[in-house]
């Protein structure tokens, strides 16, 4: 089975950082395609946050460009880290990475569960 696990959400103030990241693991020997961030807000809509992919182009929404760094390592792991957060970023944030068995020829999308994310004073 293929995992993706979140982690390093939780409580920040106003104009506080928080880093999270999501590893990837599964039962026979893969790579990484590419990764995506996703937030979903209390009642709204999963809105997509960044992505990065394997050759390292970062790709923003334009609201968390300047605030917000995607970024993944070689051990299946990618990070997103989050810079002068505010209020209106409390969310679920989601993980979705597109993985490649090696004997496959192509990726397959995967998410995971979320963490959570809450920016209050």
């Amino acid at each position: 089975q293929v995992h993706l696990v979140e982690s390093g959400g939780g409580l920040v103030q106003p104009g506080g950082s928080l880093r999270l990241s999501c590893t990837a693991s599964a039962g026979s020997l893969f790579s990484m395609n590419s990764w995506a961030w996703y937030r979903q807000a209390p009642g709204k809509e999963r809105e997509w946050v960044a992505r990065i992919t394997a050759g390292g182009i970062t790709d923003y929404a334009a609201q968390m460009k300047d605030r917000f760094t995607v970024s993944s390592d070689d051990s299946n792991t990618a990070y997103l880290q989050m810079d002068d957060l505010k209020p209106e970023d409390t969310a679920v944030y989601y993980c979705s990475g597109n993985l490649r068995f090696v004997t496959r020829r192509y990726g397959k999308d995967y998410w995971g569960k979320g963490t959570l994310v809450t920016v209050s004073s």
